[in-house]
């Protein structure tokens, strides 16, 4: 019989294996993953461009301004039809998808992430959605990155920093900040920065960034250059900032939770996208600014210019009036997260990070505008850059991030004194009452999310039901001292026992051999004692179905046991012990350290 013809990916892997070594070929690959998200970041941000150049050209201006009201509704209806249709899953919001797949799904991400938010992020944002576009270009990247480390039979490890090659690349390609991107892929994506992680990093930043060279040249998002200087006695009114930036980036949390539960309860897909829709709609007639991502408000702030910014406000009020546009803009500050809910809520798909930039300069320049009425002069535009600062760190939990992207971005280099000591006062006050940024906060209420806590990582990475031992002998409730004698201690090799109920199978006690010595060899008592009266209740019991990993290596340390039984749907199911789960976390941290 002929020998059967390899494929040519086959023959390719194997080719692979003979030429190039294993970092060799990760250098290239995360340079591939790089391009990858580069050109997703150009395919998105173009077609999102594309569609507000349709929209609201000279359509709005020449018609009526209540298309401000149907255009978010339109573009929600047509990504709810999409996802029904078409797609037939709902996208996952990017950034937090992407961490699910680290900590959940070991890095593999589902094929249709590839496409999915090409789709409907352009669609969602493009017609007005009050999101962002940085998560969902990372989404795609990273499920590009996934599936391409799944094609090539690469493994966890290496899937992992892929998608944070990816996550770092798309960074880089939407703000031409590759130092930023790279700290960003490391404090989201907790990669550790060893010489292993940190190339391919640096490779994939500046893969990326050389695409958006090419397709964009030389435009970013938020030109300035700083005209006043950072002056000591201007840092009592950074501290301020950094305060009020903290208080605000709760606020940013809770009501952006509240409004997750408040969707996550309405069953019905159709009643969230009508509800999300009209709510957006609504808003953003009454609060043109909030349309899209709001780069244009961020730049007139920017350049000092709030007032052609609000000029589109509907009560028509005189913007010459400082306190006015002080309260103008607070109101862009609490509504803009409640139009982003509203837009996820209803099925839109896009990111946070967006609003948050949106919210800290708003923010910065309206704390700068009260100093500077209440007669200190402070310059506005440098608390516009870091506001966005001081917002990002409490917000995102990602105060480096922050620093070096208001830094790069703007070439606000000299500022670095301000952003530090805003984003560490921001920082610091929201970490406290809110432990969990946006993008980690399910999976870190449930203890599941991957961390630098390298314990805590590599605890999380570990699998429950790897380490069960099921050859212990169990003893029904009626069994007499005789019959366990010769039914389980004769035919046992372990020295616990646990007692179950013969009916429902429900763990009622454990006997440990110490306690059977005593009366084991006393023949007048084999009738006399039963299991029920023998056996004890456990330290603790681990529930396979609500049980972390993280919560079994904590009973161990409560109780000092060194075997603990384990049920599933309150049946008894086996025995974890101490030396097997440290025996496995062993190994699972030599995997892990290899990162």
């Amino acid at each position: 019989m002929p020998p059967k013809k390899r494929n040519v990916l086959t023959r390719f892997l194997i080719w692979r294996m003979k030429h190039i070594s294993h970092k060799q070929f990760v250098f290239l690959l995360s340079m591939v993953v790089g391009l990858m998200a580069g050109l997703a970041a150009v395919i998105i941000k173009n077609a999102t461009h594309f569609i507000q150049l349709l929209l609201q050209g000279k359509f709005i201006e020449e018609y009526h301004t209540a298309f401000y009201f149907v255009f978010p509704i339109l573009g929600l209806v047509l990504v709810y039809l999409i996802v029904r249709f078409m797609l037939k899953v709902q996208p996952t919001q990017g950034i937090p998808a992407t961490l699910f797949a680290i900590s959940k799904k070991k890095g593999i991400m589902e094929r249709f992430q590839m496409y999915a938010s090409l789709i409907t992020a352009p669609l969602t944002v493009g017609f007005g959605g009050s999101v962002g576009l940085e998560g969902p270009t990372v989404s795609t990247g990273a499920a590009l990155s996934s599936n391409l480390s799944r094609l090539l039979h690469l493994n966890q490890s290496t899937r992992t920093l892929l998608i944070g090659c990816a996550a770092a690349g798309a960074m880089a390609a939407i703000f031409k900040a590759p130092i930023a991107a790279i700290i960003f892929a490391i404090e989201v994506f907790s990669l550790d920065l060893t010489l292993v992680s940190l190339i391919p990093l640096l490779l994939s930043s500046v893969s990326a960034i050389v695409t958006s060279y090419f397709f964009f040249g030389d435009d970013i998002l938020l030109p300035f250059d700083i005209q006043d200087k950072f002056s000591i006695e201007h840092i009592p009114s950074f501290i301020v900032l950094g305060l009020v930036a903290g208080f605000v980036s709760i606020y940013f949390t809770v009501t952006y939770e509240r409004f997750q539960k408040f969707f996550a309860r309405i069953s019905s897909p159709t009643k969230r996208m009508l509800l999300g829709a009209v709510g957006i709609g609504l808003l953003v007639y009454l609060v043109p600014p909030l349309y899209g991502e709001g780069f244009e408000v961020i730049n007139d702030l920017v350049q000092g210019n709030p007032e052609r910014a609000l000029q589109n406000n509907i009560f028509n009020l005189d913007l010459d009036n400082a306190w006015v546009v002080i309260a103008l803009l607070g109101g862009l500050v609490i509504f803009k997260i409640i139009a982003s809910a509203l837009t996820f809520g209803a099925g839109g798909v896009g990111g946070i990070f967006a609003p948050t930039l949106f919210m800290g300069s708003i923010l910065g320049n309206c704390v700068a505008k009260i100093i500077n009425v209440l007669g200190f002069e402070v310059s506005e535009s440098n608390f516009t850059l870091v506001g966005m600062t001081g917002l990002m760190a409490g917000v995102l939990h990602a105060p480096l991030t922050a620093i070096f992207l208001i830094a790069e971005v703007t070439g606000g280099y000299e500022l670095f004194i301000p952003l530090m000591i805003t984003a560490a006062i921001a920082y610091s006050l929201t970490k406290y009452f809110v432990p969990h940024s946006v993008y980690a906060m399910e999976l870190g209420r449930t203890g599941e999310l991957i961390t630098h806590d390298k314990d805590h990582a590599v605890l999380t990475l570990m699998d429950l039901e790897s380490v069960i031992e099921t050859n212990f002998v169990a003893i029904d409730t009626a069994m007499t001292l005789g019959e366990i004698v010769k039914e389980a201690v004769v035919k046992s090799n372990r020295n616990i026992f646990p007692v179950i109920d013969k009916e429902s199978l429900q763990l009622e006690g454990i006997i440990l051999l110490d306690d059977l010595r005593p009366v084991m060899f006393d023949q007048s008592l084999y009738h006399v004692l039963t299991a029920e009266q023998l056996m004890k209740n456990p330290p603790a019991i681990i529930d396979l179905s609500e049980d972390k990993m993280t919560d079994v290596m904590k009973r161990f340390e409560e109780t000092g046991a060194w075997n603990l039984p384990v049920v599933s749907n309150d049946a008894y199911h086996g025995f974890v012990s101490k030396s097997k789960l440290l025996t496995a976390y062993r190994r699972k941290l030599i995997v892990f350290s290899r990162k």
